[in-house]
């Protein structure tokens, strides 16, 4: 498996989580080869754990690897105290942080490291990333590189099994295994979920609303479901990390959660495995926003969150967010020529921000450019890009 660009202090406890197969095992058995290894996927580990978690502790030592914790949160009591009074430490990873956050927050806060592994960043099994997305220019050379595998990079995505596949129908087999494996089965196990149609019809509409306003109530009629189960499934798939949300951006911090959220998935891959029917602007929009989420989550894009914007009049902005004290607004464009008005919006913005606002338009064509001001980048240039 390929070198992550992840970075872990070997020297603290710490809580990787991340969705399903993308390569939390892995990493934490290649960077930490000599700490002693277990899953909570095995029956009989969790039958121990759930029963006598200080025993279980006591059974891995000082150095050990907990796979999937999610699946026994109690067992973080246990972990404290192991930290606190025998020098252990222990790295865990959990692909759900479903009950899971609030019991470590409240009894490990301070003791552990919490990050986020997502799937692989395009480009990331080739080496080291190799520029900043918005402070470098790639050459011309590496922008014709990139756009040679584009098209397989926003139709199956980036989870690290997939792209280590020789040929595109392993990359679709493995997709097709994994929806009926980790998106499905497990989502329902760890939530406590009960409907797999309803959840199928969920996945759907998600997928068939991507760049558009998310109503629950819209999701609860599409599947069927009540108001209260559409929610909560809504809120496993988000805390299972398949989705991801913004929500409306306001210039007051107290506005910020007030409009309803837009969703996005957080890797193509997964929804190319719901075999829907997306336009090619719908694919290339959640393709930018999950590779600037991954960049996000591993600390290359120093923001909290990303937000979207919605003037009173109805004119959007794909991303917002707030890096060291300046406004970022980004818009992207499943085209390869950019003109006038695809910038109107931006630069609406822009002229009403109350803070220093830089602006920057992704599009699918091959050079940089700069327009009335906004930065014009080609979405090739995501290729190895922090």
């Amino acid at each position: 498996m390929f070198k992550r660009w992840l970075k872990v202090d070997p020297k603290k406890s710490t809580l990787l989580i991340g969705p399903r197969r993308s390569g939390k095992t892995t990493f934490l058995k290649n960077n930490f080869p000599d700490y002693k290894y277990s899953t909570l996927d095995d029956y009989d580990f969790l039958s121990w754990a759930n029963n006598d978690p200080k025993g279980f502790i006591d059974h891995l030592g000082k150095r050990a690897i907990i796979d999937e914790i999610q699946r026994c949160p109690k067992l973080t009591i246990a972990l404290k105290y192991a930290i606190d009074n025998s020098d252990a430490q222990f790295m865990m990873s959990g692909s759900s942080s479903q009950g899971l956050l609030d019991s470590t927050a409240d009894s490990m806060a301070g003791r552990i490291n919490i990050i986020s592994l997502p799937t692989a960043c395009w480009g990331e099994p080739e080496g080291d990333p190799e520029h900043s997305i918005f402070k470098k220019r790639v050459n011309p050379a590496e922008i014709n590189r990139a756009r040679r595998c584009f098209e397989d990079a926003i139709y199956y995505g980036q989870f690290p099994e997939v792209v280590s596949q020789e040929t595109i129908g392993q990359k679709k087999e493995l997709l097709k295994n994994y929806k009926s494996t980790y998106f499905i089965r497990d989502i329902m196990q760890l939530a406590n979920l009960e409907n797999a149609e309803g959840l199928m019809a969920i996945f759907h509409h998600l997928a068939r609303s991507i760049g558009s306003h998310l109503e629950v109530s819209n999701f609860s009629r599409e599947s069927g479901l009540s108001f209260p189960t559409t929610k909560k499934y809504l809120n496993s798939l988000s805390q299972s990390q398949l989705i991801f949300r913004l929500y409306g951006y306001q210039y007051g911090p107290a506005k910020r959660f007030m409009k309803s959220a837009k969703s996005y998935f957080s890797d193509n891959g997964i929804i190319y495995s719901l075999n829907v029917k997306l336009n090619i602007g719908q694919w290339i929009e959640n393709f930018v926003m999950a590779e600037l989420e991954k960049r996000r989550k591993l600390g290359f894009i120093e923001t909290d969150q990303f937000y979207y914007y919605k003037s009173i009049g109805g004119n959007e902005i794909d991303c917002i967010f707030e890096s060291k004290g300046t406004v970022n607004a980004i818009e992207i464009k499943a085209s390869s020529a950019i003109g006038k008005k695809d910038l109107k919006n931006i630069k609406d913005y822009i002229k009403n921000s109350q803070k220093t606002t830089v602006g920057y338009l992704f599009y699918t064509g091959k050079e940089y450019k700069k327009i009335d001001g906004i930065n014009i980048i080609p979405i090739a240039a995501l290729y190895r890009s922090i």
